[in-house]
């Protein structure tokens, strides 16, 4: 090995060496601080939606293709609706992680009764608004209304009021949607008895062929527009929509309903449909996630949200949601600081996980370097003492040989010289030292000179006296 390069991987050696109790220090507790914050998120995070070719549905594929973009899985589990999502989530061996919830579907329970297991759920915000739909057939209206002995003279065949239900078949969704709690709640505010009408209890998709089949008269949910259903029965011939009238009474008897319009034309602007504006209620729905989901995945579906949910819509402006507002849940930390501040401020320049990282250690980096500099400042004397330590050790052989001058015969002291010298020529040392090593070196040979020269006086004088 040329003695250039050796002598520079020894200097690089040794200052390793001096650096690296610091330099293990600050890796010890960049460890201990990740597994303490666990800044990386899972991999994997599943999702409940609901009925399948329900907006839940669609929505969350939206999101499985958003997030897949980051490298995080996200497991669709089909559902029956709101209610049944919830269930999931105060479920802790269900495996959901995050859920879409409709506003209400927890009932006035939460208000009265003990409020343990919410503390467990956490609110990404107001998502959308998901319109309560009463389908109705039109035949079925004019046999009902219209032959009704307690309808008035003027009565038509249009449905007008949940009060004008008795005596319908009325499909208000299968238990584990959030429709059978709405409407039940509804349908009491009406004064109707459970009794007064036939409730069928179907999935969506059943519910909607006995609707066309004509086993049913009317037919419930509560879904945003983008569900294929809603977009279907809204074009299907025979099939008319309920205006709500009393759509800004609703919302002042229960907190969790906003009136809102369908705009005349919405649907279909080159048929016109609907032919006129009509009045809706609607729940607001959240996205639900358990206290336990990593903030960076949080974090992840509210901007997410922010896309899939930020457009115009048929009851919503552009950028009107998500919003941090209108939700029966505490808000999520990650959710109240992207609402407040946006992205956070990496993520718009770095990938995800690059940004993530930094973004949750940076602290403890901050931490780290507040300590290290101080502590930097010992490095150099310590590298300083422990290259010229190499050169300082032969002096105390050498005072101690040159003590002996005059004590010892010439060819004791000499062996011994021999023996340093040749120790010193194995020693190694950086350029910026080297003077001290030709130091060292010259003060061998000035004691190896006086040593010789004082013998050989002692020699001239012991022939002069025989």
């Amino acid at each position: 090995m040329p003695k250039a390069l050796r002598n520079t991987l020894l200097s690089i050696r040794d200052l390793l060496l001096t650096a690296g109790p610091f330099i293990a220090v600050a890796i010890a507790v960049l460890v201990i601080a990740y597994l303490i914050l666990d800044p990386t998120p899972p991999r994997k995070v599943v999702l409940a939606t609901g009925a399948e070719q329900g907006a839940y549905a669609e929505f969350g594929k939206r999101y499985q293709l958003m997030l897949k973009e980051h490298d995080i899985t996200v497991e669709l589990r089909t559902t029956q609706g709101a209610a049944e999502n919830l269930a999931l989530l105060n479920d802790p061996n269900s495996g959901v992680d995050l859920a879409f919830v409709q506003g209400g579907a927890d009932g006035p329970r939460r208000r009265t009764d003990d409020e343990s297991v919410d503390t467990r759920l956490v609110s990404l915000g107001s998502l959308f608004y998901e319109p309560v739909w009463l389908f109705y057939r039109d035949d079925s209206a004019r046999r009902l209304l219209l032959k009704s002995p307690t309808s008035p003279e003027k009565a038509d065949a249009t449905l007008a009021s949940l009060h004008q239900l008795g005596a319908w078949r009325v499909n208000i969704g299968a238990a584990g949607s959030g429709v059978p709690r709405l409407m039940q709640t509804m349908l009491e505010a009406n004064g109707i008895e459970p009794q007064a009408l036939t409730l069928l209890r179907q999935p969506q998709t059943p519910a909607v062929i006995s609707l066309l089949g004509g086993e049913a008269d009317a037919l419930v949910f509560a879904s945003a527009p983008e569900s294929l259903m809603v977009q279907m029965l809204l074009k299907t011939p025979g099939i008319r929509l309920m205006d709500f009238a009393q759509a800004d009474a609703y919302s002042r008897r229960f907190d969790f309903l906003s009136p809102i319009v369908l705009p005349r034309g919405v649907v279909d602007l080159a048929l016109d449909q609907p032919p006129a504006d009509v009045r809706l209620v609607a729940p607001t729905a959240t996205m639900l996630a358990r206290k336990h989901v990593h903030p960076a995945l949080i974090q992840l579906f509210v901007q997410a949200a922010s896309t899939i949910h930020g457009e115009a819509g048929w009851f919503s402006r552009k950028g009107e949601f998500p919003k941090a507002g209108s939700t029966e849940f505490p808000l999520a930390a990650e959710a109240e600081r992207f609402y407040r501040n946006g992205p956070p401020f990496l993520q718009r320049y770095l990938p995800f996980w690059t940004a993530n990282l930094i973004d949750r250690m940076w602290v403890v980096l901050v931490s780290i370097v507040a300590i290290l500099i101080p502590l930097s400042r010992v490095v150099p004397p310590l590298y300083q003492f422990r290259i010229r330590s190499r050169v300082f050790r032969w002096y105390a052989q050498l005072q101690a040989l040159e003590n002996d001058i005059g004590r010892r015969p010439a060819a004791e002291l000499k062996a011994d010289l021999d023996e340093i010298e040749a120790g010193v020529a194995g020693v190694h040392v950086p350029l910026s030292y080297a003077d001290e090593l030709y130091s060292l070196r010259a003060h061998i040979a000035m004691v190896r000179s006086k040593a010789l020269g004082d013998q050989q006086v002692a020699d001239s004088r012991s022939s002069q006296a025989g």
